[in-house]
């Protein structure tokens, strides 16, 4: 699952940055609103983490914006503003949820994981295909009811292909959502590579992962 994380505190950014990856996010992090901006319409996020004081385009502007060309993107806010009428802008602007600095980093996982939930996403609690079973919240997968260990890196693969099943999702779109940096895995047999040990692992589901010539990878049940 793909993260965006728009904070100018570049200690602060760093920590989540960090924290959120070895969550088995794949989190691209940025300096201002401008910056989030551009990203938000190069990339599809799943949540969207927003500082309230950025440089240029404050947090509040950037889920403005955001709104007001459709951008449906769930943005859990930080700030350090905590009285009631701030809380209350934010969330009128747009912003789904609000965290008051300074914040635990377990409570800010909890509340992506909430966001994630929402019906706005899109997305069952519990992804299914055949006997595969994944729970974002856990981020578990299991078959047969016997969990399954993965790689942080399989494991977003498998929950890209559970989220688009049986759709095929083609190369570029595994590289973008799955890896940090899109060049490692683009133009390389990395994903393939990848993609090998995850069949392996998942050789006892009925689930299985199909080769798209020139295009790339589906999952299939049955």
């Amino acid at each position: 699952m793909r993260v965006l994380v728009a904070e100018d505190d570049p200690g602060l950014r760093s920590v989540l940055e960090r924290g959120l990856r070895e969550q088995g996010y794949v989190v691209d992090g940025v300096v201002d609103g401008v910056e989030a901006l551009s990203y938000l319409r190069s990339y599809t996020y799943e949540v969207a983490v927003l500082d309230w004081r950025m440089p240029r385009q404050t947090g509040i502007e950037v889920v403005a914006a955001m709104r007001a060309r459709g951008d449906r993107t769930p943005v859990l806010m930080l700030t350090a503003r905590d009285a009631t009428e701030d809380r209350v802008e934010g969330l009128n602007q747009g912003a789904d949820d609000y965290l008051v600095k300074p914040f635990s980093f377990a409570e800010l996982v909890a509340r992506l994981t909430a966001l994630q939930r929402r019906p706005a996403l899109v997305l069952d609690p519990v992804l299914t295909c055949g006997d595969l079973v994944f729970d974002p919240t856990t981020r578990l997968v299991t078959c047969h009811d016997v969990p399954v260990v993965l790689t942080s890196i399989e494991t977003g693969l498998i929950e890209l292909l559970m989220r688009r099943a049986p759709a095929v999702v083609n190369r570029r779109t595994i590289a973008v959502q799955v890896w940090d940096d899109e060049a490692d895995a683009v133009g390389s047999n990395t994903i393939d590579v990848h993609v090998g040990r995850l069949r392996a692992k998942l050789a006892d589901a009925s689930a299985r992962i199909e080769t798209v010539r020139g295009i790339g990878y589906r999952l299939v049940s049955g």
